[in-house]
């Protein structure tokens, strides 16, 4: 009866159909939006506006206001009427026309629609539950009463005759819904188990996929490396080049196979884990006790055998590898009578050199094939986004020093402002305080609308002289903790020397914004004072 009271209540006044887009007038009383919209209409021309159900006046056209409760009634009303259609169970009673049942009597063995449970019988041994085809089971099968108890010792549903005089007399027994919630409780545990071990495996995926990620940017900055490196001798050297490019791809193949192989078993496994899961949650959100109940208990639902895969990928998490770089350097010694000078150039910088690694360059800068001149571009050169790689217009040298005298020249463009110094390899790669000079990492000469100065942690010391020279000169003390500036005009001229106790690897930093910079090693003597 409330059921259909409430139908009644979801049909619109004006068209006498279910509610289309519900609206509100001031006074209360809701339409669907076209209907009311042409009532509307039709009073434009009289200037009167009236509510169609309770004939309040309005001065004007009234706002229609949507009403979202109203309409979110009317399609959960709609759905489960809908749900009670699909599941197929008629009126037992209604023979003419098959109308769906509402509730199913367990005494009667009958199923009934709203208008024969109106008139059904109130009595106690009447038992109503939701509608159902096999309302047999419902029934104990030796004393053919309703099963209302359960048996904790035998696992079993039982009538009350079974409990007083039957086979379970003298056990312990609960009522359906209690034995049904203690069950609930113990499925509920599980899901939660359950719950956390697909969480597990899904970080253990991301884990892997990350790994994966890491080992395809490497064999990607290895071959760009590669590349870089033998572009002036690319004629003599592309045998050699193929052969190291092959290896890392066979390499990077391997480990990619051996990561999709590793996530395919967690997927395969998380999908296991979220059937088990919608398995147990169907079962807590019944409404059926018995059939709850009647579940078989398995216990292998919260701990699926997994015969060692969790063991192997935990061990693939910690012992998963990257390129094997000694490979990579054996086949590039296979021709060293041919490139003898070179070789020591490929994986380690000579003492008498200095060069810009690729690998930490923006995508603003264009780094030249002999690794020693970083120009400005406004084309993005589209290189891998990694942990190393600067994000605005910088680059820093691959090899870093932690100890004795050095010096350097760097050549600059007139156009465009720049900076030149050193670093440490913990310099942030993001954002503005990434700039050598702007943090406590770092230390620069900088040159900004032909204004000259140092820069330290953020801080400018303006140089007075006039400078008029395109080269300088870097000189690192390490022990000493100096680093100094030169202009190299004639004489050389002293422009500052920074003061630190030095306490990581130093490396030069180059900063461009228009125009190059060209850097070269001097060598290893003491700098000029």
């Amino acid at each position: 009866m409330a059921s259909a009271d409430l139908r009644a209540e979801l049909d619109c006044s004006i068209c006498l159909q279910t509610y289309t887009d519900p609206v509100m007038l001031r006074c209360g009383h809701n339409f669907c939006r076209v209907c009311i919209d042409r009532v509307l209409d039709t009073q434009d021309e009289s200037g009167v506006y009236t509510c169609p159900e309770c004939r309040e006046e309005f001065q004007e056209r009234p706002a229609l206001m949507r009403n979202l409760a109203l309409r979110n009634i009317m399609e959960n009303l709609l759905v489960t009427q809908h749900k009670e259609t699909e599941t197929g169970i008629c009126c037992t009673y209604c023979v003419d026309s098959p109308v769906p049942a509402v509730k199913s009597c367990l005494h009667c063995e009958a199923s009934l629609c709203e208008k024969h449970l109106r008139v059904h019988s109130k009595s106690p041994e009447h038992v109503l539950s939701d509608p159902s085809t096999s309302l047999e089971k419902r029934k104990c099968s030796v004393h053919k009463k309703i099963l209302e108890y359960y048996c904790t010792e035998d696992s079993a549903c039982i009538c009350v005759s079974c409990s007083l005089a039957g086979e379970h007399k003298g056990h312990q027994v609960m009522v359906l819904d209690e034995a049904s919630e203690k069950r609930k409780g113990k499925l509920r545990n599980i899901l939660q188990k359950l719950t956390r071990k697909r969480e597990e495996t899904e970080e253990r995926v991301q884990n892997l996929e990350e790994r994966r990620r890491k080992a395809q940017e490497k064999a990607s900055g290895e071959a760009e490396r590669i590349t870089a490196l033998f572009t002036d001798i690319r004629r003599r050297l592309d045998d050699l080049k193929k052969r190291v490019l092959s290896e890392i791809s066979r390499q990077e193949k391997e480990e990619s196979l051996s990561f999709s192989s590793r996530i395919q078993k967690l997927e395969i496994k998380k999908d296991e884990l979220s059937g088990r899961m919608r398995h147990i949650e169907e079962l807590c959100n019944m409404t059926d006790p018995l059939t709850v109940l009647q579940e078989p208990d398995r216990g292998d639902l919260c701990d699926p055998e997994e015969e060692g895969g969790d063991e192997d990928i935990n061990r693939c998490l910690h012992d998963v590898g990257y390129l094997d770089v000694t490979v990579i350097s054996d086949k590039l010694h296979t021709l060293c009578d041919i490139i003898t000078d070179i070789r020591r150039g490929i994986y380690v910088e000579g003492p008498a050199d200095i060069l810009l690694d690729v690998n930490t360059a923006a995508n603003d800068i264009i780094i030249s094939d002999d690794l020693k001149t970083a120009t400005w571009t406004q084309n993005n050169q589209n290189r891998p986004e990694t942990a190393e790689r600067f994000q605005y217009n910088q680059v820093m040298s691959s090899r870093g020093f932690t100890s004795g005298r050095h010096y350097w020249d760097v050549e600059i463009s007139r156009s465009g402002s720049w900076r030149v110094g050193m670093c440490y390899p913990g310099i942030d790669r993001r954002g503005r305080q990434s700039y050598i000079g702007d943090n406590t990492k770092s230390w620069s000469l900088w040159r900004c609308y032909n204004q000259y100065s140092v820069r330290h942690d953020g801080k400018d010391i303006r140089l007075p002289h006039k400078i008029s020279s395109d080269r300088f000169r870097i000189c690192l003390d390490y022990e000493a903790g100096q680093l100094s500036f030169y202009e190299l005009c004639d004489p050389i001229r002293h422009l500052h020397t920074f003061t630190a106790a030095f306490t990581e690897p130093l490396h030069a930093a180059l900063c461009v914004w228009g125009g190059s910079i060209k850097i070269s090693m001097v060598g290893g003597e003491t700098c000029q004072k």
